[in-house]
């Protein structure tokens, strides 16, 4: 499967983005989704998953009450929907899938086996 993200981009504080992580060459509706940001220097974090069904999300603790995931599975995509952005957001953004039939959201990137090229998160003071 591979992975495209998009949606980055340069945003005044206290500002919103929606990312979007569209799949192609197979059916990502069965498989756990993540995002996962990296600021320079930086290891990369845990930021929200989902599961298939979208039964069940994650969210990492800087970001719960201000970014919500969600999945169009007609669409094949994952969103990211970040509000109140903050300047320590500021990161490449990167959309990750974990194996087909693997139900049990991940925090560890290691658990998430097919990744995107990242998108650029800027957010200015």
């Amino acid at each position: 499967v591979q992975l495209q993200a998009s949606g980055g981009g340069l945003v005044q504080a206290g500002g919103s983005l929606r990312l979007s992580c569209a799949a192609s060459g197979r059916d990502l509706s069965n498989n756990v989704v993540g995002w996962f940001a990296q600021a320079p220097g930086k290891e990369r974090r845990f930021v929200a998953a989902v599961s298939g069904n979208s039964g069940s999300t994650a969210y990492g603790d800087s970001v719960k009450g201000r970014f919500t995931i969600s999945r169009d599975n007609a669409k094949n995509t994952v969103y990211l929907q970040m509000s109140s952005l903050e300047p320590e957001d500021t990161a490449v953004y990167y959309c990750a899938a974990r194996g087909s039939g693997i139900t049990v959201i991940a925090r560890s990137r290691y658990q998430y086996g097919y990744w995107g090229q990242g998108t650029q998160v800027t957010v200015s003071s």
